[in-house]
């Protein structure tokens, strides 16, 4: 028998197989080799879901800006490494050799994102993106660049706002975060490691997010949306286009997108850009309580039928809560109609109120429910931190804080020591050798510093490379320590 003759037969053979198996299934014997069918329906949504989307970005993308940054650090360097600072090498080659020890300056430079609010070039942007930037650029969605200034920073929020010298601006129309629910479509828009212009697409996860350690005054939006560095400062926005959130940061192990993004809410970041632009600070209202979260232990011993809201443990004398007549033990549950989940969410909606402005709580007072109003104050000075980031001289890059009776308990300072406390230090600032937290500043160029307001006024007159003599109070001593720009 031929190979020929072979080949059919076997071909043959399993011809009829595959029949017998098709038929033995009900199949008719091509359905292996027919395409899949798509409804027209299917197309439809999906080709009107994908231009909708197509939309949105395309109306909010040239309000979202590139915000690139540099700034100057310094390094101490040495001709001989860790030898120098050994005692047995200096103990034969003497500290003559110090002169050689000299600080090397390196710049840095990062990347984040900002969104225009106005045509007239106000920027927001976060804090953490400018912060003790030397210079600012701002890339356009149409290539321009323009150098930025800051007009403010609130560092308790992560937010600043800087302005470029431009008109006919395009803005992000604002939303109200108030009302986003979780479930609601957003989409993401920056320059994630660079890559201006990116859009990505999520959910919002979660709403109210507090205890992140992000911030003093936390209340985050939590996306799914592909959040990465250099994402920080951009646009959050809804399905019609409108900014719901400032991206702000991530949770992650790895350093990138592990799907947990948080984003400041847009109305939180439209009141203090507007205190920023208008007043040169942010105006917080204060009501003079202390509060703590209602545990279920709480709940029971307050006799609360529920374990929301915000204990009342504490009330500061002739603050706005005393006169109101709210009374230690009081639980607050609701703050004009809104419920209060915890603390960190009656701490926000205070904060964001005008000074003198009346408000309804509802409390919750031995088991009786009460209704209190209350006017508002504003938040005393000694209780916010002042930064001099901002500063162009050797302080440039220190926070500092009125040093309270409370702060001088905690830190066993004496009751004569007056001054302003140091709370932090910035990376590469002129006095971060000599300098350390928890240091209190007691005069400087022998002037003495009351207050945080006495302080401010003394160092924004300091010239950039300007020598001082600080007095500072540290480890139960006055020292005197001079500072000089190198």
């Amino acid at each position: 028998m031929s190979l020929r003759k072979n080949f059919k037969i076997l071909l043959t053979m399993a011809l009829a197989s595959g029949i017998i198996f098709f038929a033995a299934m009900g199949l008719p014997f091509n359905a292996y080799s027919e395409t899949p069918k798509i409804s027209k329906e299917s197309v439809d949504i999906l080709t009107k879901t994908g231009q909708a989307m197509a939309d949105v970005a395309a109306a909010v993308k040239p309000a979202v800006v590139n915000v690139s940054t540099s700034r100057t650090i310094k390094i101490p360097q040495s001709d001989f490494g860790p030898f120098f600072n050994d005692p047995f090498f200096r103990r034969f080659f003497g500290d003559e050799f110090s002169h050689r020890q000299m600080p090397k300056e390196r710049k840095t430079a990062s990347l984040g994102s900002g969104v225009i609010v106005s045509p007239d070039g106000y920027i927001l942007t976060n804090n953490h993106v400018i912060k003790d930037a030397d210079e600012i650029k701002v890339l356009l969605s149409d290539k321009r660049e323009f150098k930025g200034t800051v007009k403010g920073v609130d560092p308790k929020t992560d937010l600043a706002v800087i302005k470029i010298e431009a008109a006919n601006l395009p803005v992000a129309p604002w939303g109200d975060s108030d009302k986003l629910r979780v479930g609601e479509i957003v989409l993401a828009i920056g320059s994630p490691y660079g890559l201006n212009q990116t859009i990505t697409m999520g959910i919002v996860s979660a709403v109210g997010r507090a205890d992140v350690g992000i911030a003093d005054y936390e209340d985050f939006i939590q996306t799914d949306a592909a959040i990465n560095p250099g994402n920080s400062g951009g646009a959050m926005v809804n399905a019609k286009g409108e900014l719901i959130g400032i991206n702000t940061a991530i949770f992650s192990t790895s350093g990138g997108y592990q799907g947990i993004g948080f984003a400041i809410p847009s109305n939180m970041a439209k009141t203090v850009m507007d205190s920023l632009i208008k007043k040169g600070k942010v105006i917080r209202g204060w009501l003079g309580v202390t509060i703590q979260e209602v545990t279920p232990e709480l709940a029971k011993q307050f006799d609360l039928k529920e374990g929301y809201g915000a204990l009342v443990s504490d009330i500061i004398e002739k603050s706005p809560a005393e006169q109101a007549g709210i009374m230690r033990g009081d639980v607050i549950i609701e703050i004009e109609g809104k419920k209060v989940d915890e603390p960190d969410h009656l701490r926000n909606m205070v904060a964001g109120t005008p000074p003198g402005a009346e408000i309804n709580l509802k409390v919750i007072r031995e088991g009786v429910s009460k209704s209190i109003t209350v006017t508002v104050g504003e938040l005393p000075a000694e209780m916010q931190k002042a930064t001099g980031g901002e500063y162009n001289n050797v302080l440039k890059g220190v926070s500092v804080q009125d040093l309270t009776p409370e702060i001088s308990r905690q830190l066993n300072i004496p009751s004569r020591i007056k001054g302003v406390v140091i709370t932090d230090i910035a990376e590469g600032s002129p006095s971060e050798e000599h300098l350390k937290p928890e240091d209190v500043l007691v005069e400087i160029n022998r002037k003495k510093i009351a207050d945080v307001k006495a302080y401010e006024n003394i160092v924004s007159k300091i010239k950039p490379k300007e020598d001082l003599l600080l007095t500072v109070f540290r480890n139960g001593a006055t020292i005197y320590i001079p500072l000089s720009w190198k």
